[in-house]
């Protein structure tokens, strides 16, 4: 393998390769590796040089622009990237609806999984270490560091920021599934009664943590088919972005 560069790889029996070492398979929901699988990615190479310098961002409260710089500059990663623009337009769709920051909303969507390529093992602390060397607000930190809540963080959602982060991260990923098995392979005619039937099928997107959705949607006191259909509303909007627009 190339300087610096490592490849993840499914293992045969629970295990990843990674570096050419077996690791158990991270049980947080969408790891890299599903999420490759998920966008038609089954292996990758990832950028491994250790960080050595961070770049300061211009303001208190950081841009659209400057979030999508530094998940670059981390993330090369196709489908991490397309993951992280499905969950941006999604969050951007609930501010709209709740009457709140959706740019705050989006950028909070939009750089959630950070670390995850470079740093698998340490999610969610490895990305509050990386935004707080970059001047983020703590604000923000905290909203992003949630969404790992029971699983890689124990800091629980309370905003309705955190808690629809929360809810939808890992539902994004079940309607990228369901949208793919479909003829359109799209998700603008994608409706929740089609990924609800999914839902019951535990064998389908495996990798989804059904509990943690659950969790999210008792949080916001919806119902299930009302956060899925919200989803998929705000994956319309970044259909085109996510590859998911299909010839609906």
């Amino acid at each position: 393998m190339a300087d610096g560069q490592g490849e993840a790889a499914w293992g045969t029996s629970g295990q990843v390769s990674l570096h050419g070492e077996a690791h158990p398979l991270n049980t947080y929901g969408f790891s890299i590796f599903t999420m490759g699988q998920i966008y038609g990615y089954s292996s990758w190479q990832f950028n491994s040089k250790p960080i050595t310098r961070e770049k300061k961002m211009s303001s208190d409260i950081p841009t659209r622009d400057q979030a999508f710089t530094l998940l670059k500059e981390y993330n090369k990663n196709e489908s991490l990237i397309k993951h992280a623009l499905a969950v941006e337009g999604v969050m951007r769709y609930f501010a709209r609806k709740r009457g709140e920051d959706e740019e705050k909303w989006g950028v909070i969507g939009l750089i959630h999984d950070l670390d995850y390529e470079r740093f698998p093992e340490e999610h969610c602390r490895k990305t509050e270490e990386i935004l707080q060397k970059n001047s983020w607000p703590q604000e923000y930190i905290r909203a992003v560091v949630s969404h790992g809540w029971g699983i890689c963080s124990d800091v629980e959602p309370q905003t309705e920021l955190e808690k629809v982060l929360y809810a939808i991260d890992e539902l994004t990923g079940l309607v990228v599934t369901t949208a793919l098995v479909r003829p359109s392979k799209s998700v603008m005619d994608l409706k929740a009664k089609s990924v609800k039937k999914k839902w019951k099928n535990k064998k389908f997107a495996a990798g989804v943590d059904r509990s943690i959705i659950e969790k999210g949607v008792e949080m916001l006191g919806v119902e299930l088919t009302e956060l899925i259909t919200d989803t998929i509303m705000g994956m319309r909007e970044v259909a085109d972005e996510i590859g998911l627009k299909g010839d609906a």
